[in-house]
């Protein structure tokens, strides 16, 4: 049914005795109402100039100046998605693959490194003594700072060694190292036959000229939406869908949506969420999402991964939310379901997409790193090549044959989810884009002091990496 407004102002072309064309009508729904008088006027006056009397979708796109641009490409591969990778081995010996296979694939990274050449393992160095300084890399297993100095418990596979750092800007190094983090050591040989650490090198990223786009297609970038929550921001939701399906010449040029876990906020996840959810039941939160996400158009192509709220395994890595709790969304064409973590090309621009559940371990356990700044852990986890480093704290990690959660993959995009604070940046070439949510303030964020700036759609240029974004919160302090 056509809204009042569009049949007013359409009359009035008919009046002048004009045909509307179908698409037309389509087209002119997605236009804001405030402006459809004044824009069909001038183009019923043009037209009367051409002695056309005909309104057609090429007479709206040529008005808007967003003639569709046939070479916008629209074209993703799949780089990574660990939902067939997943072995889930068990206890014990699960973890002893998992931490092997952490070490031999970081020692990798580590030696493209000119130090590496000098490597040496813990078991070698401990049984000979040397005036040379050499060198060792392992996993960090504990770290204690007492009066002047700091203590380093450094494991490999032969073994472990204990160093001391005396250095005062060292330390303050060795104070952001995180527990499990794989690092590289220059070890100098104490006069008591103890060992000193010299220097500490992290895998950290290379720096690198960012892959780019060979149209100006836009990527969307979302997280945490949190679909069945009263806090849910629906009618804003709606509001940012109804802008991609229309005439904005931005809107035209997006061809991806990337949604960064959390897309529903699950059943039982905390105690007496039932109070706090409009849907009780997953399938239900589930059927909502797939109703809204059936508005936005089919040639946008809508990646979509889990977070902890959503259905399915909680530790990481996780598989993509299982096809029986909703088929529908598997089934549409436009709709990819992935992994956590993962990464895509999108036209040749690598992205790599991780909810960010260690957030919450990072943020515990290193100075000068809070929920507000999401970006500078998220800088810590491409310094340490790894997204979920610290086991055996909040982040649960499952015992896998294979550390899937190693960055061997360098991204030119670095998306993450999770603490609701939209957040950019950049690190050594690779955009950084933390998506904040689409939930308002609920009341265990308030109570913990945690003010999210949720309703922000953040839009990247593939070609230019500029940054767009667009706020559909009412308050007037919610900023980027």
């Amino acid at each position: 049914m056509l809204k009042k407004e569009l049949s007013l102002v359409l009359n009035y072309a008919l009046n002048k005795g004009f045909q509307i064309h179908p698409s037309a009508f389509e087209f002119l729904e997605n236009v804001d109402v405030k402006k459809l008088e004044r824009i069909i006027k001038e183009i019923v006056r043009e037209k009367i100039k051409q002695k056309s009397f005909q309104i057609n979708q090429d007479d709206l796109e040529n008005y808007f100046g967003i003639k569709e641009d046939k070479d916008l490409l629209g074209e993703y591969k799949i780089l990574f998605d660990p939902s067939s990778k997943i072995t889930s081995a068990e206890g014990i010996i699960g973890y002893n693959f998992l931490f092997a296979s952490r070490f031999n694939k970081l020692k990798r990274i580590i030696s493209d490194r000119p130090e590496s050449k000098l490597l040496k393992t813990i078991a070698s160095i401990k049984s000979s003594k040397s005036n040379e300084d050499v060198y060792v890399c392992g996993l960090v297993t504990a770290r204690i700072s007492e009066r002047n100095i700091t203590k380093l418990l450094v494991e490999d596979p032969s073994g472990s060694l204990e160093g001391i750092i005396f250095d005062n800007d060292l330390q303050k190094t060795a104070d952001l190292l995180l527990n499990d983090q794989f690092v590289m050591a220059r070890i100098g040989f104490g006069k008591n036959s103890g060992f000193i650490i010299k220097d500490l090198i992290s895998p950290d990223i290379p720096d690198q000229s960012s892959n780019r786009s060979e149209s100006e297609t836009f990527a969307v970038f979302l997280s945490d939406l949190h679909i069945g929550s009263k806090y849910f921001m629906e009618n804003e939701f709606k509001e940012f869908i109804f802008w991609l399906s229309g005439p904005d010449p931005v809107a035209r040029k997006v061809r991806f949506v990337l949604i960064c876990g959390d897309v529903v906020d699950g059943v039982g996840i905390y105690p007496n969420q039932d109070k706090e959810l409009v849907c009780q039941t997953i399938e239900e939160q589930l059927k909502k999402m797939e109703d809204l996400l059936d508005k936005i158009p089919d040639h946008i192509k809508i990646f979509i991964m889990p977070g902890n709220h959503d259905p399915g395994r909680r530790a990481l890595p996780q598989p993509a939310i299982p096809k029986k709790f909703n088929p529908g969304l598997w089934e549409r064409e436009n709709v990819i379901m992935l992994g956590n973590p993962a990464v895509i090309s999108l036209n040749g621009v690598k992205v790599l997409m991780f909810h960010g559940q260690s957030i919450d371990d990072i943020v515990k356990t290193t100075p000068g790193l809070s929920y507000d700044s999401p970006t500078n852990v998220m800088k810590q986890l491409l310094r340490t090549r790894h997204l979920s480093p610290i086991y055996g704290s909040q982040t649960p990690i499952a015992p896998e044959l294979e550390d899937l959660l190693v960055i061997e993959e360098i991204p030119d995009i670095f998306h993450v989810g999770h603490v609701h604070r939209a957040q950019l940046d950049l690190y050594k070439g690779i955009l950084l884009v933390n998506s904040g949510s689409w939930q308002n303030q609920t009341p265990f964020q308030a109570s913990v002091g945690m003010t999210p700036n949720p309703g922000i759609a953040l839009m990247v240029n593939l070609k230019t990496f500029q940054v767009l974004h667009q706020n559909y919160n009412s308050n007037l302090d919610n900023i980027l």
